[in-house]
């Protein structure tokens, strides 16, 4: 599942990125993403220490993409903060650790699926840059027909 953290740090990317003619203070992103600000500090600090966003202080100050919405993966982001995108630690690329109790990895049918939706995951997430993001558009409101006869 995705962690809040992961979830508003993207919120916080998306929301830069659609500003980047100035860099954007840690309140005004808070309070349009509606996120708690003490929490939001250490996403974007964590954001910062990654390389992802750039700072600067003082007057016309706060934060900024360190890189172009292109070049910034949802993959990347979701890492970050909620480490490695497989959901069980014998199918992970990064931190694979076998499972104490399965007798034969290779024939493991949970290992098996498990390593689908691992892939189908990365599959998705690395490739949805902010960029992609922003082109999506608001999330379309569902149309309901009704006819009176």
């Amino acid at each position: 599942m995705l962690s809040n953290k992961a979830k508003y740090g993207l919120k916080a990317l998306i929301h830069l990125a659609s500003h980047r003619d100035r860099p954007a203070q840690s309140a005004e992103i808070a309070e349009a993403q509606n996120i708690p600000k003490k929490f939001l500090d250490a996403i974007l600090l964590d954001l910062k220490n990654n390389g992802i966003l750039s700072s600067k202080k003082g007057r016309g100050g706060g934060y900024q993409l360190a890189f172009p919405p292109e070049r910034i993966l949802a993959g990347r982001v979701i890492r970050i903060f909620d480490g490695p995108l497989a959901p069980i630690a014998c199918v992970s690329k990064t931190a694979y650790q076998p499972c104490g109790d399965c007798r034969d990895e290779q024939a493991c049918k949970v290992r098996s699926l498990m390593s689908e939706v691992r892939d189908a995951m990365a599959m998705v997430l690395d490739n949805r840059s902010l960029a992609d993001l922003l082109a999506s558009g608001p999330d379309p409101i569902p149309f309901i027909l009704h006819y009176d006869i």
